[in-house]
Formats: C-alpha cells, sequence, structure tokens
C-alpha cells in the first residue's frame, strides 16, 4: 500500500498528474466541439491544418493525431463534404492528394475559441516562473517522443534549423532566431511554428545539446 514514507515511483506519479491535466483537456476539447457542431477529431483535424498552407496528406494527419488511417479517412470526408476542408493535388504526382483548411474551416475554428479553457486556466493560475519550467519540460518530453519516432517531427524552436540556443548575453532574450533576424526568451519558445524548418538530426542533437548546457535555470530536484 502507497504511504507517505513508501509512495510510487515519482514516474508513476507524473503520469497520474498529467493523466488529470489531460482529463481536463478532454472536457475542454469536447466543449469546443459542441460549439463548432464538430466531434473532437474533426475538431483536431482543423486544428492542424490550420497555419500549414501546403496542407498535410491523410496517413500524415493520422499519424500527428494518433488515430487510425480509417478514421482520419472517415473525418477528412465529413469536413470535405461540409466544406471545411479541400484536396487539392501534389503538382508532379497524380495520385498524391493533400487536405488543406478552408476559408469556412478557419471560421469554424475561431467560433470555437472562446474563452479559456479549464487547461489553459490552470496554466494561468500558475506563477511566470512555473510557467517557464513547465514550458521547457513538455518541450524536452515532446522532443524525446519524436526522436524515439514515437511520434512525428514537431515545429518546435529547439529542432528548427533556425534557432541558435544561447546566442546571446542577456538573460531575458538568450536565444536568437536567424529567420527574422531577433532575439528571444525561454518564455518565447515556440511549440508549433508556421515558419519551422527542420534541421537534419545531427544538428538538432547539436543543438539541444546547446540549448541544455547554456540554460541558466536547470529544473533541480527538491530538496525539502
Amino acid at each position: 500500500m502507497e504511504t507517505p514514507n513508501a509512495p510510487t515511483s515519482i514516474n508513476h506519479r507524473i503520469l497520474e498528474g498529467l493523466t488529470r491535466v489531460a482529463t481536463a483537456m478532454r472536457i475542454d476539447e469536447w466543449d469546443r466541439a459542441k460549439a463548432t457542431g464538430l466531434n473532437p477529431t474533426q475538431l483536431a483535424i482543423l486544428d492542424l491544418l490550420e497555419g500549414r498552407a501546403g496542407g498535410l496528406g491523410v496517413k500524415d494527419i493520422a499519424v500527428h493525431l494518433g488515430v487510425s488511417q480509417p478514421t482520419a479517412t472517415d473525418s477528412v470526408g465529413a469536413l470535405e463534404r461540409k466544406g471545411l476542408l479541400a484536396k487539392k493535388a501534389v503538382e508532379g504526382d497524380r495520385r498524391a492528394v493533400r487536405v488543406v483548411v478552408t476559408a469556412e474551416g478557419l471560421s469554424v475554428l475561431s467560433s470555437g475559441s472562446q474563452g479559456a479553457g479549464l487547461a489553459e486556466r490552470a496554466v494561468d493560475a500558475l506563477d511566470p516562473v512555473r510557467q517557464q519550467h513547465l514550458l521547457t519540460t513538455l518541450v524536452a518530453m515532446i522532443r524525446h517522443l519524436q526522436e524515439i519516432d514515437a511520434i512525428p517531427i514537431q515545429r518546435m524552436c529547439v529542432g528548427c534549423r533556425h534557432f541558435a540556443p544561447y546566442a546571446h548575453s542577456d538573460a531575458a532574450q538568450p536565444h536568437h532566431c536567424n529567420l527574422v533576424d531577433a532575439a528571444f526568451g525561454q518564455r518565447d519558445l515556440r511549440v508549433d511554428c508556421r515558419e519551422h524548418e527542420t534541421a537534419d538530426p545531427q544538428s538538432r542533437a547539436a543543438t539541444w545539446d546547446r540549448f541544455l548546457q547554456g540554460s541558466d535555470q536547470p529544473l533541480q530536484a527538491n530538496q525539502g
């Protein structure tokens, strides 16, 4: 039996915590979906395609959302019939088709973005330092998942060829984005940047090492 003197492993307790947060996020997803007249999978597809001018193939959509390809195909078909998605041919490959969000689809997304959900309010309740630590922890977890091929490469700063970690001595804005030639801070790290260009594996690893080595605020275990 778990007691204060003999708790379950910290990994287990962290996963329990993430499960509780995921429950709140699922409630938020259903609330947003109801407001738009869609189901959560259909809404997630619109969210995924928003900001991707070139669109994605159905297989890629399934992989990004962690659903089966038949589920993705059915959901894409339903959204296409509603006029929220469109399919376009890939130049040079007659058999290849990409799915893009339409203006009507973007309008639906806007209509479902009214007010902060439960999970967002929980993040808002954290002080700025905890928010920053949570963001960097999530970036590290996402990076691990993508590097072991559990999820696709995400459009994060730490995997982008334009990202230069700790290029500046300014503690408030230590990083540099070479695409826009601007410094930015730890709180500004992107998890999904539209201008992301994935670096090659070797460069991603080297950039991540520099990011970790240069961190002025490493997460440490509570000694209290």
